[in-house]
């Protein structure tokens, strides 16, 4: 026999004798069920009042039954909602000697659940999951870093970064947390060119990382609105707004002087980063073919055991034969055995945990948080890895990152406004 307490606030209200009735009506066929009695304690009748139409309990109640589960109706919410109110409500059942005189009595009141705290502090709660996503992603660049300054071999590192991930999520699968959603062909056929886009792109941004400094890198990157906005307009044939395109220009410019004054400039980590950028581009196209009703937790898992497929062959191919000549012995030399895998290890983690942490913080969000997130995010890195391997940075390497920086705030403010429109369009027209 279950039993659950409640407690609720009482509204005292004057509504008519007829308009009580008709609630009293409504919601007494709900508590009496199948000649199950309910019985309720210190208890206080509701009064109704024209002033108000809100439907609320003030003192602490229980109500006891002897039905075996609790009962949770939903036309029973849909009353309370109409009425005002967003809780949910529901009713439980326990054994009790007095039923049957508690009900003769005909006190019945509703069990209100009480809010928890994600519920009572939204907005801290939020800024929660941005701080974890920024701590996870400068934790991890920082890492990945000073892995390939004893180690440099980024494709090799992409599989371990896959890796750890996947292995994560088969424990999580594994003990249901979250529960396993099945997978189709149709949606095996749809998830896969988003995970080959991810795998080149990720194994791209690591090819980059090696070559040249982390700032560097991301300084680059902030390029992908451009390539996102000329995806959209010369392949999809979407119309792009010339604000969005002059939006774009300090990107571009921004880059340019920074690349040109460069300590760590090279043309593979240049590249690198280029290709990375189309990767993740048509990633994002491919993704939005691949909606589906999975929950982002269990999608991100599938992506990531596909990517994990993808990297293999390249990394065996590619560096399997320098791993096997020197590539494993010069780095346990340089750092031992323990701290070696240690290090593999984490990242791997930390890799996974960001990403993850980063799919569910954008969940609760709007598209124009979405977009100082994400600029935000990458000030962060740049600036955090600077500062931790004190990498020297040139006057003009430094104005053309801020100008980079700054162009792509304004792109995603523009963009998320533009899609916040589209979306009250649609819900005008909805009702």
């Amino acid at each position: 026999m279950a039993s659950i307490s409640s407690v609720g606030f009482l509204q005292r209200s004057r509504l008519s004798s007829s308009h009580e009735h008709r609630n009293r009506s409504l919601l007494n066929p709900i508590l009496h069920r199948s000649g199950s009695h309910v019985t309720s304690r210190a208890v206080t009748h509701s009064e109704f009042s024209p002033l108000s139409n809100n439907l609320i309990f003030s003192k602490p109640l229980v109500i006891e039954s002897s039905c075996k589960n609790s009962i949770r109706n939903p036309r029973l919410t849909e009353i309370l909602n109409k009425r005002g109110s967003s809780s949910n409500f529901i009713v439980t059942a326990k054994a009790s000697a007095s039923a049957s005189a508690a009900d003769a009595d005909g006190h019945h009141e509703i069990v209100e659940i009480s809010k928890g705290f994600a519920e009572r502090f939204p907005a801290l709660v939020t800024g929660f999951f941005f701080f974890t996503w920024y701590f996870l992603n400068v934790i991890f660049n920082i890492l990945n870093k000073k892995v390939y300054n004893y180690f440099p071999y980024p494709y090799f590192v992409s599989v371990v970064h896959l890796l750890v991930g996947v292995i994560y999520c088969l424990v999580s699968w594994s003990i249901g947390l979250p529960k396993r959603a099945p997978i189709d062909k149709k949606l095996l056929s749809l998830l896969t060119p988003v995970a080959f886009c991810h795998a080149l792109g990720h194994v791209m941004s690591n090819v980059s990382f090696a070559a040249v400094a982390v700032s560097f890198t991301h300084t680059v990157k902030a390029l992908e609105p451009f390539f996102s906005a000329s995806a959209s307009q010369f392949v999809l044939g979407q119309q792009i707004p010339l604000s969005l395109w002059l939006s774009l220009t300090p990107v571009v410019i921004g880059v340019s002087m920074a690349s040109m004054t460069e300590l760590s400039f090279n043309w593979i980590g240049f590249g690198s980063a280029m290709i990375s950028n189309v990767a993740f581009t048509y990633r994002s196209i491919y993704s939005k073919k691949a909606m589906t009703g999975m929950d982002s937790t269990n999608v991100y898992a599938y992506i990531s055991i596909i990517a994990l497929l993808v990297c293999l062959p390249p990394a065996i191919f590619i560096e399997g034969p320098q791993l096997m000549q020197h590539g494993f012995k010069d780095a346990i030399a340089k750092v031992g055995l323990n701290k070696f895998l240690s290090d593999l290890f984490w990242i791997g983690m930390f890799y996974h945990l960001y990403n993850q942490v980063a799919t569910n913080t954008l969940e609760r969000v709007a598209p124009l948080t979405h977009a100082v997130g994400n600029v935000l995010k990458r000030v962060f890195v740049i600036g955090f890895s600077i500062i931790v391997f004190g990498n020297r940075i040139s006057t003009q390497t430094g104005i053309g990152t801020g100008i980079a920086i700054a162009g792509v705030a304004i792109y995603s403010f523009i963009k998320a406004n533009m899609e916040e429109q589209k979306r009250k369009v649609a819900r005008a027209h909805e009702s």
